[in-house]
């Protein structure tokens, strides 16, 4: 039934695209195009064969094509690429631990940028450069920056904007009363259940609900829900608050995210190649997950939010967005959450996926470091502790 929705709903994607989306106005020329993509044979949203709990061959071939199983939109290649220069290497016991670790957790690709510059560069798993990988989470921290972005051309008031001034469906559900910033940082005390183990999950079904005409299968999803706690005062991660956040954007912009992203970011960043960005089954691009990049893409979008983002969002933004906005001390002194990006000991901060994607900024030494990857399991505390002390060991011994 969900594999028949999803056909049903991909026909009509073009029809929920605007003209902006699929062609970039006069005022935006510039931009890169953006066109719908349908896969021939989609795969289904039933829970049941989710992508969580798909074959370790299967997830490889997918995270490198999701445009092949699910319907998105295709953000073409800019114009202008930011060219990367090479520096030198890395020295040959960080090559090998940067190895010995890539090789441990099944890692496809890692990139390390100094001051802008490549320092280490390679792939594993048959991936190439110019072929793209799957984000999933990562995705958050770009839906954060179109937030930003919408902010600096006054499309949103600011963080303290009640969600449903710019989403009046969310009026009666256990988000009314929550502001655009409580989404941003996962406080707006809503219960969720995020176990990628689980088939029964809010995560695993909330891709899956039954369209409703008219409204975001986000906002459809949202009504399910209760509240657990006052908003502002309990931090819970849900993907879901992205997708909605991804929804604000939308709405405020009047544009979709992968035409956003295009105008603000893939542009801006210079990418050297393009951008796809997965659609629920409603046609707004999941703003929680799914966007795939080249791995030097996404190192060029860390490079960007390292240098402040080239006036795309207001002055100091990635200050407050990668600055610690919820505390996870004593629990985990140091650690935190901000506008979508986790928060590290010494100023550091990140976006994290599941199965191993991941961008570390550390602007103390200018360093960004990207890693794309197919762990053998949604998430491992231990392969994110150790990628830290490895970010550690080659800002020290760069």
């Amino acid at each position: 039934m969900k594999r028949l929705l999803l056909s049903i709903s991909v026909l009509a994607l073009a029809g929920c695209a605007t003209a902006n989306d699929l062609a970039p106005s006069a005022h935006v020329a510039a931009a890169p195009a953006v066109t719908q993509s349908v896969p021939a044979n989609p795969a289904t949203m039933d829970p049941s064969d989710s992508i969580l709990f798909w074959s370790d061959e299967r997830r490889s071939a997918a995270f490198r094509k999701m445009e092949d199983s699910f319907p998105g939109l295709e953000v073409a290649a800019p114009r202008h690429t930011r060219t990367l220069t090479r520096g030198p290497e890395l020295s040959d016991g960080l090559k090998a631990a940067i190895r010995d670790y890539m090789e441990r957790t099944n890692a496809s690709g890692m990139m390390v940028l100094d001051h802008g510059v490549v320092r280490f560069e390679e792939y594993r798993l048959g991936m190439t450069a110019d072929e793209r990988w799957t984000s999933f989470s990562v995705a958050k921290s770009f839906t954060s920056t179109l937030l930003g972005a919408a902010i600096a051309d006054g499309k949103i008031g600011s963080i303290d904007t009640p969600v449903t001034d710019i989403v009046p469906e969310l009026a009666g559900t256990a988000y009314d009363g929550v502001t655009v910033g409580q989404i941003a940082t996962m406080t707006s005390g809503v219960a969720w259940n995020e176990d990628y183990t689980d088939p029964n999950s809010d995560v695993a079904r909330m891709l899956a609900i039954e369209p409703v005409a008219g409204e975001s299968q986000a906002v459809t999803f949202a009504r399910t829900l209760k509240r657990e706690a006052p908003a502002g005062s309990k931090w819970v991660y849900k993907t879901l608050e992205t997708n909605l956040l991804g929804l604000i954007v939308e709405k405020a912009t009047g544009k979709s995210l992968a035409a956003y992203a295009a105008e603000k970011i893939v542009g801006p960043a210079g990418f050297s190649g393009g951008m796809f960005w997965m659609q629920d089954l409603t046609g707004g691009n999941i703003g929680g997950c799914c966007l795939s990049v080249r791995l030097s893409d996404y190192a060029r979008f860390g490079q960007f939010v390292l240098e402040g983002g080239n006036g795309v969002v207001p002055d100091g933004w990635f200050a407050k967005a990668g600055g610690r906005q919820v505390d996870f001390a004593p629990q985990a002194p140091g650690f935190g959450y901000g506008y979508q990006w986790w928060t590290y000991p010494g100023g550091n901060f990140g976006a994290q996926g599941i199965f191993g994607q991941a961008i570390t900024i550390v602007p103390s030494e200018q360093v960004v470091v990207a890693i794309i990857s197919n762990w053998p399991k949604a998430t491992s505390s231990g392969g994110r502790a150790d990628f830290r002390e490895l970010v550690d060991a080659i800002v020290k011994n760069k």
